[in-house]
């Protein structure tokens, strides 16, 4: 027995998101948003896409979204790459999540909470410790919680997730093990599969449900995955060492945001052979038109 692997977007869509999947994403949301308890009785996923309302703003997609039976708004997303302004587009997303419930004519008493649930394959904040952060508003010199607190931040950091399959404790535990390691399992595990929706997802997962087509794929999906990982952490590698010769020669301020400047030249020209101009410019915080300028005297 094999399983897809949970991190790609197609195979968290397909275990989390689809109609089937409710009890599931119940099962999963109650153990990572709300600590085990079995707060969500019912919920409904709805449409991830979030199409822009008003001229010039950026389209949203997220992974899976879903309204639970208090009206509370949850968008989830499966983050593998560490790319530029990460932390910018989690707010962002829940942000417009948030204001576009509204229709016309509506007043703000309309609104609901919105969750925003993040899993990252990356260290989101590498000088924390703790693997699930939950981030609300309070006030910044007492501490108290802000009346209408509607916007929630949850992230959860999968490399500091660190236990063994005989140390499972909790049915948060189990479903982070499953999304970390269903891809490296060849059967369900003993001390999971008492779990009926834990159970379902990876019926889900095992890629004898795929056809032919599907697995090929995800396989592409992953490789890509995999190959934007190692030339991202291979141009930023080059790019701080060509940025570091560069800020060495420089001593005064203007030289070191000089050599900061050409760290990210150097990491994106690292990348031009590998990746196209959009998830370059996400990586490297450059403008477009720098990308493109870059690219242009590569070519010449």
């Amino acid at each position: 027995m094999r399983f897809i692997n949970p991190k790609t977007d197609y195979a968290f869509k397909k275990i989390f998101g689809a109609t089937e999947s409710k009890d599931i994403l119940i099962s999963f949301l109650n153990a990572l948003v709300y600590e085990g308890n079995s707060t969500i009785e019912d919920l409904e996923i709805i449409n991830p896409n979030l199409p822009p309302q008003i001229r010039g703003f950026k389209d949203t997609y997220l992974d899976v979204k879903a309204r639970l039976n208090n009206g509370v708004l949850v968008i989830i997303e499966m983050q593998v790459l560490n790319v530029q302004s990460f932390g910018k587009r989690v707010l962002f997303n829940a942000a417009k999540t948030y204001s576009f419930q509204l229709q016309a004519g509506e007043g703000y008493r309309m609104l609901k909470p919105v969750i925003a649930l993040t899993i990252t394959d990356f260290e989101m904040f590498p000088d924390q410790e703790q693997m699930i952060s939950r981030f609300v508003y309070r006030e910044k010199s007492e501490g108290w919680y802000y009346r209408d607190n509607d916007i929630e931040l949850v992230f959860v950091e999968l490399p500091k997730f660190t236990k063994e399959l005989d140390q499972l404790e909790t049915i948060a535990d189990k479903w982070i093990y499953f999304i970390k390691f269903a891809r490296s399992l060849t059967s369900i595990p003993e001390n999971m599969d008492d779990i009926p929706e834990l159970h379902r997802a990876f019926e889900i997962a095992n890629q004898a449900d795929l056809t032919a087509e599907e697995l090929e794929d995800l396989e592409r999906r992953e490789m890509f995955i995999y190959d934007q990982q190692g030339a991202i952490a291979l141009g930023r590698e080059e790019g701080r060492e060509e940025g570091r010769e560069e800020g060495r020669e420089e001593g005064r301020e203007e030289g070191r945001e000089e050599g900061r400047e050409e760290e990210k030249r150097g990491i994106a020209r690292n990348l031009l052979d590998r990746l196209n101009n959009q998830a370059i410019a996400e990586v490297t915080g450059l403008s477009l038109k720098a990308i493109e300028e870059l690219r242009s005297r590569s070519e010449s």
